[in-house]
């Protein structure tokens, strides 16, 4: 069983959300609110960016493959911005003048069966 950073079991939430986070394809990224939609939650992103910040080393999560609602990285210049955004670009994604992703391009549609909407 899986545990969360106390040593209790994971919520079914976080649970999915590890699921969809660990299912985006190299090349793709999804955002905060739509890891938590797929995940059923669809108003907890907050809740996404903290497992990630939380559980993205235990879990081995690509977790430079998430962004904001605006196409951009949420992390600050000289505190992952950089390492975040190399491995995006190494990935072959593309960043627009102003530092954006273009999610129409690179946004991943989410796995075949598309959400956990039941929580």
């Amino acid at each position: 069983m899986t545990t969360n950073a106390k040593g209790g079991p994971l919520t079914l939430f976080t649970q999915r959300a590890l699921q969809v986070i660990k299912g985006i394809p190299k090349g793709n990224v999804l955002t905060y609110g739509r890891v938590a939609a797929l995940a059923g939650k669809p108003r907890g992103a907050r809740q996404v960016s903290r497992l990630l910040h939380a559980m993205s080393e235990k879990h081995d999560l690509p977790w430079h493959r998430v962004i904001n609602a605006r196409g951009k990285i949420s992390l600050k210049p000289s505190h992952g911005y950089e390492l975040q955004r190399a491995l995006l670009a190494s990935e072959g994604i593309k960043f627009t003048r102003n530092d954006t992703i273009e999610l129409s391009i690179y946004q991943w549609d989410g796995p075949v069966q598309d959400s956990f909407i039941d929580i």
